[in-house]
């Protein structure tokens, strides 16, 4: 058995979709706007990209969520177009994201690395994002099997000191 660790977390699920429309909902401002984010902006070398282009390895990224004020800025990784992307998050985190075709559906799995270990981070970082995957995640599947958003997008939680912690659906 693999050992559980607070540097690093894996999180996995099913979806009924091909693997280009998930690919679809990662690598493009179109598709992660489509489920995740509430504003997502990706540059080369300077320029904005098209809502519809896909991202390659060395692109910056610009997200902003729903219900939270801050913004993430990145970078991508790695980005194969077909079924692997990675991209830097959350300071000097990195999330690797990776399809693959079983039985029907698609195994999407997802795992965020590189946490430093100190105990801030632990909570933060490990809790926060190990949390905020799991929902979002299930948003994802929520969003392509079922056509319907679980994320709270009319009600405003952004004063409330803990709501990044509390609410299942932030």
């Amino acid at each position: 058995m693999k050992k559980l660790s607070f540097d690093q977390f894996t999180k996995r699920i099913y979806i009924k979709a091909n693997l280009k429309k998930l690919y679809w909902c990662w690598a493009t401002e179109e598709g992660i706007t489509a489920w995740f984010l509430h504003t997502a902006i990706y540059s080369r070398n300077g320029n904005k990209l098209k809502p519809y282009e896909f991202v390659e390895a060395g692109d910056n990224y610009t997200w902003k969520w729903h219900n939270w004020d801050g913004e993430e800025n990145g970078h991508i990784i790695e980005a194969n177009g077909i079924d692997k992307i990675v991209f830097s998050f959350a300071g000097e985190c990195e999330v690797e994201v990776t399809l693959k075709k079983i039985d029907g559906a698609t195994l999407l799995s997802l795992t965020q690395s590189k946490i430093p270990l100190d105990e801030d981070n632990k909570l933060k970082i490990h809790y926060g994002c190990s949390n905020g995957w799991t929902f979002w995640l299930a948003n994802l599947k929520a969003f392509l099997e079922y056509g319907i958003h679980l994320n709270e997008t009319e009600i405003d939680l952004r004063n409330k000191d803990l709501a990044g912690y509390e609410f299942v659906n932030m």
